[in-house]
Order: structure tokens, then sequence, then C-alpha cells
């Protein structure tokens, strides 16, 4: 297969990579470095990108921010980065995407537990998260050519656990083989509309 990976150079990215080229072509797009560079954010962005990619069998998104701060603190302008960005960004992956896909082809888009699990500071990031879940199970229903949308929602990842630690207190950092396998349950399997949940 060919498979396009957004944010292949983030720390889940990274892993994705590092596996789906055993067995895979892979292309890398980031913000700034990669095979093929994208704004997530941007819809003509992301228009550019796969023009110049063009068809592929598989596109991974492991890329999307959302802004962390205190309620009170939370201004409308705050919650638009992760609108713009997580939402959005994969939203139009999927709405651009669809029309460079091959027949049979699937998106994976990602997530996190705070959808389900949400700690302080994250009305934001977890309000975003739970949106992408119900966007994938809509859009499902609508999409043609046997195109398949699942998406991966991990807990804190081991890779990150000693930057996020103190923010979720009590939490199993999740192996970095398990959040793999999510991934290649979505690309490799025949699954469609799943939230792939690894949260412990």
């Amino acid at each position: 297969m060919k498979i396009l990976i957004i944010g292949g150079n983030g720390t889940i990215g990274k892993k994705l990579t590092e596996y789906f080229k055993q067995k895979h072509e892979v292309l890398v797009a980031g913000r700034t470095t990669g095979d093929v560079t994208v704004d997530i954010s941007n819809s003509e962005s992301v228009q550019k990108m796969f023009d110049k990619v063009g068809t592929v069998d598989a596109i991974i998104c492991a890329a999307g921010e959302a802004k962390w701060k205190p309620f009170d603190e939370l201004t409308e302008e705050d919650y638009y980065i992760g609108f713009k960005s997580k939402l959005m960004g994969q939203v139009n992956l999927v709405r651009i995407g669809q029309h460079y896909l091959s027949k049979g082809g699937s998106i994976t888009l990602t997530t996190g537990i705070l959808a389900d699990d949400p700690v302080p500071m994250t009305a934001s990031a977890a309000m975003v998260n739970g949106a992408i879940h119900s966007f994938v199970k809509a859009v499902i229903l609508e999409l043609e050519g046997n195109i398949r949308v699942n998406v991966v929602s991990a807990g804190m990842v081991a890779d990150a656990a000693e930057k996020y630690d103190a923010y979720f207190p009590g939490h199993n950092p999740i192996p970095m083989q398990k959040v793999v396998n999510g991934y290649r349950k979505s690309v490799e399997g025949r699954q469609t509309g799943e939230i792939i949940r690894i949260y412990n």
C-alpha cells in the first residue's frame, strides 16, 4: 500500500512511520519537514498536499492541536485553535482526501482519552475529540467507493508520559506498540466507523 502519514515526525507519527515502512510505501507530511509539507488548519494547504502526493491507499493523521488552559482563562480564540486544527483539519482531510483514495482505501484520524475521560484544563481539547468521534460515525454513512474511516483514541502514550504525567494522575502509560496496533487495525483491517480506544 501507499500510505500518507500526516504528522509522521511527531511522537506517535514516528512510531507509525517506522512500522508501516517495513511493509508499505510511506510518505510523511509535516508542518515544516517531510516528503511534503502541510498545515492542516488551512484547507488550501491540504488541497495542495494531495495534489502533490496523488492517489494513496491509506491516509493517517497523527497531527492537530488544541489549547490546554483553565476553563476560566479560555478565550473564544483559544477554542478556535482546536476547531481549525484538530477538528476541521481532520474533517478536511476526509472531505478532500476521499478524492485521492484508491477504491477501498482508508482514512485514520486521531483523538485521545480526553473525549471519554477528561482532566482539568481540557475543556477545549476534550470537546474537539468528542466532536471527531461523532463525525466519524456519521460520515461513513455517506462515503462512496468503499472508503473506510476510523479514529484511534489512545490514552497517555508511553513516549510522552514524562511530559504529561502530572496532567494525568493515576493513568497508566500506553505502550507504543499498543498504540501502533490501533492504527494497524484501522489501516490493515476492514473496520469502518470505529472508535479504536486504547486506554489501558
